[in-house]
């Protein structure tokens, strides 16, 4: 999540928004609040996904091993759901955003007096920066789960 956060924020903070000093804390304090909170959702739903899948699908994943596959093969399948779960509630966010919710963030520009159409900008920055944290958190989230459950001898090992 830290790596994933990091990215996204320097990214943003340094090259779209450029701020005269990167470290503001009117644009870092909750550009990182959003950006952890949602990180740790998609960690959890891909997290939980996977680990479950692995415990439900062994004797497949040791048919695939017996088979020729390597360890990541024999979970592709498998990771790709854990990560599409991961990325659903925040596209699902992304598809109602200001037809049928108003996320706090532009409705306190507007209420601020700030122009509405600089507010849905920065509304869909944090929106594409959502689904980036998540993407790169749910990437990285199975890729360590993968790698917790195969040993050096690329032998699934269950907990």
């Amino acid at each position: 999540m830290l790596v994933s956060t990091l990215l996204t924020l320097g990214y943003i903070n340094l090259i779209v928004i450029r701020p005269a000093v990167w470290y503001e804390p009117q644009y870092v304090i909750p550009l990182a609040g959003i950006l952890l909170g949602n990180a740790m959702n998609g960690a959890a739903i891909a997290g939980e996904r996977l680990v479950s899948a692995l415990n439900n699908n062994q004797l497949e994943i040791e048919t695939h091993l017996c088979l020729g596959a390597t360890p990541w093969q024999a979970i592709a399948h498998l990771r790709r759901e854990a990560i599409k779960a991961g990325l659903i509630p925040t596209i699902n966010a992304m598809m109602v955003v200001g037809v049928v919710t108003l996320p706090g963030i532009i409705t306190g520009q507007l209420l601020s007096g700030i122009d509405p159409l600089t507010a849905a900008l920065y509304q869909m920055l944090i929106m594409f920066m959502l689904a980036f944290v998540t993407l790169v958190t749910t990437v990285l989230v199975t890729y360590g789960i993968y790698r917790q459950f195969f040993n050096s001898a690329s032998q699934l090992t269950l907990y």
